[in-house]
C-alpha cells in the first residue's frame, strides 16, 4: 500500500504549520524547509483548506495556520481527503473495464477489507501525536535550511 504525495504532503504541511504555530507559516517556507515543489503543495492547501484543517490567509502578511486543535485531525481523516480514489488495486474502480470478472470477484471485498483496516489504523493516531517531541523536528528543520 502507498499513499500519494498529495497526502505525504498534507502530512508534511499540517506538521509544519503545527510547529510553528501560533505564528503563521507560508507554502514557500514548507517548501524550502522539505525540499518540495511548491506549485504541489499550493494544491495541497487548497485541499486542506477545502476540508477544514487549514485556514489561509492572504495578503503581504499571509501565511496557513491550523484550523483545528492537532488533537482533533486524525490521520486517516487526511487520507481520505487527500487520497478520494483510493484503491489498492486498479481492478478495484467500478470504473475500471480492466478486469472481467469485476462483478463476482472475491479479491475485491478482501483488499476494500485491507484499505479500511490500514484507514482504521491511521484512525488511531492523531496530528498531536506526532508533535509530541517538536524539538527534534524544529532542530532537523533548522539544520535543512542552513
Amino acid at each position: 500500500m502507498r499513499l500519494s504525495l498529495h497526502s505525504e504532503y498534507a502530512y508534511r504541511m499540517l506538521i509544519h504549520a503545527a510547529l510553528r504555530a501560533p505564528a503563521l507559516t507560508t507554502v514557500g517556507e514548507i517548501a524550502e524547509d522539505f525540499g518540495l515543489s511548491s506549485t504541489h503543495l499550493n494544491k495541497v492547501a487548497q485541499t486542506l483548506a477545502a476540508h477544514g484543517y487549514l485556514r489561509t490567509h492572504r495578503g503581504r502578511s499571509g501565511g496557513l495556520e491550523l484550523a483545528c486543535d492537532p488533537e482533533t485531525i486524525r490521520l486517516g481523516a487526511i487520507a481520505r481527503v487527500t487520497e478520494p480514489d483510493f484503491y489498492m488495486a486498479p481492478c478495484m474502480s467500478p470504473t475500471s473495464d480492466a478486469c472481467p470478472i469485476y462483478d463476482p470477484c472475491l479479491l475485491r471485498g478482501a483488499l476494500s477489507r485491507a484499505t479500511e483496516a490500514f484507514l482504521t489504523q491511521l484512525d488511531q493516531w492523531t496530528l498531536a501525536d506526532l508533535l509530541r517531541k517538536p524539538e527534534p523536528m524544529l532542530i532537523a528543520i533548522e539544520k535543512a535550511r542552513s
